[in-house]
């Protein structure tokens, strides 16, 4: 017969194992992001060096071909804009490194030959992320910038705080980034068994009826055709969802 105080032994050795475990899981968790701060560090001073391109060479082209200008109404204004916009763009250039390091904290409960994944999902992550950037950047933006310049009455004229432009420029292009890892999402579900293409395949008209909706509130313009060049991306990416979905869902 086993001693009970061996007994109470083994479970305290087996507790502070597990005790332990859970520390260095919060160890790498904290690693993980120290790395993930650096890169957006880097980034952001990537994107200072570059800043005056950034300004005047992209994020003013927008408001330039639709015509308006732009004012400063805060003293160091422009000096605390830049920064806000280094920033960010330091984050959009540090997301590879971002999506990276947050899939190497979960691959520890990830199997061994789906480990072999986190490359593929790191490239996939960072393009779907770079085609919202760029169809908000050549698509919406266009469409919203235009109709705010040309809205209203033609006695009033139409001068942007740029705060409130570089607000709106941002959110739009952060907006569809994030958009566009729909079918990185769908990945994600599939593989852990939550979503099914069968499920996105029954509800495809549902989602189609939201996605019009959502084009009709994204969209500045009033006319069909803003909406539907809003709405087809959308569309196009729930169905690449449901092919993803059907090639990695994992049965249970």
């Amino acid at each position: 017969m086993a001693d009970p105080e061996e007994n109470t032994s083994e479970e305290e050795g087996s507790h502070e194992e597990a005790e332990m475990t859970f520390l260095d899981h919060l160890e790498e968790l904290r690693w993980r992001i120290i790395y993930s701060l650096i890169g957006i560090v880097v980034g952001t001073i990537i994107a200072w060096i570059f800043i005056d391109f950034f300004i005047d060479h992209v994020l003013l082209i927008p408001a330039k071909v639709s015509g308006f200008k732009l004012q400063n109404l805060r003293p160091f204004g422009q000096l605390m804009l830049y920064f806000e916009v280094a920033l960010i763009i330091g984050l959009i250039i540090s997301f590879p490194n971002l999506v990276y390091h947050l899939w190497k904290f979960i691959s520890p409960a990830l199997k061994s030959n789906e480990k072999k994944w986190i490359k593929w999902i790191v490239l996939f992550t960072t393009v779907c992320f770079l085609c919202g950037v760029v169809f908000a950047y050549f698509i919406m933006l266009p469409f919203t910038l235009k109709f705010a310049a040309g809205f209203g009455s033609a006695s009033i004229s139409n001068n942007f705080s740029i705060d409130e432009y570089f607000s709106i420029i941002m959110s739009i292009i952060l907006g569809a980034g994030l958009i566009f890892e729909l079918p990185m999402l769908s990945f994600f579900l599939s593989k852990i068994g939550i979503l099914s293409p069968n499920l996105m395949k029954k509800y495809r008209r549902h989602a189609i009826v939201v996605i019009m909706v959502l084009a009709a509130v994204l969209s500045p313009g009033t006319d069909p055709v803003s909406q539907i060049v809003l709405a087809i991306p959308l569309v196009f990416l729930y169905e690449i969802s449901i092919l993803v979905s059907k090639f990695f869902y994992k049965k249970s």
